[in-house]
């Protein structure tokens, strides 16, 4: 995940990195989706999170 890795608990509001456990689990809780719908979103509109929002149909 971009970001500050030695911040506990830190989650990059800009950018998804499915890697990233926390922030998956961040990113799901918050929208209501599946870990395969956010994957899915992922790969589709790249790392921003802005843009898997938009396709999503969610708000940042």
């Amino acid at each position: 995940m971009a970001g500050l890795k030695d911040k506990r608990g830190f989650i990059d509001k800009d950018r998804l990195d499915p890697s990233e456990r926390k922030a998956m689990e961040y990113w799901q809780k918050r929208w209501g989706v599946t870990a395969d719908q956010l994957t899915a979103a992922h790969r589709k509109a790249g790392h921003l999170i802005k843009d898997i929002a938009a396709l999503l149909g969610k708000k940042r």
